[in-house]
């Protein structure tokens, strides 16, 4: 699984891909909203996880995840 994490811009707010290994969209969510679009793809449980590593992640970055 991959991470974005995207820079908003004026109005737009930040935001978060995660993809598959084939770079499908699994999840597409806010920042600061995370709760039910992680729910929905069931990493509820590794939500604090992966907070923690967007929360370091630099904009444009794609990070693979190993969870």
């Amino acid at each position: 699984m991959y991470i974005i994490k995207v820079k908003g811009v004026a109005k737009i707010p930040d935001y978060v891909q995660l993809r598959d290994d084939k770079f499908t969209l699994l999840a597409y969510f806010r920042v600061d909203r995370p709760d039910k679009s992680l729910d929905k793809v069931g990493l509820a449980d590794k939500a604090e996880e992966i907070m923690n590593i967007i929360k370091d992640l630099p904009f444009g970055q794609i990070l693979k995840l190993e969870l």
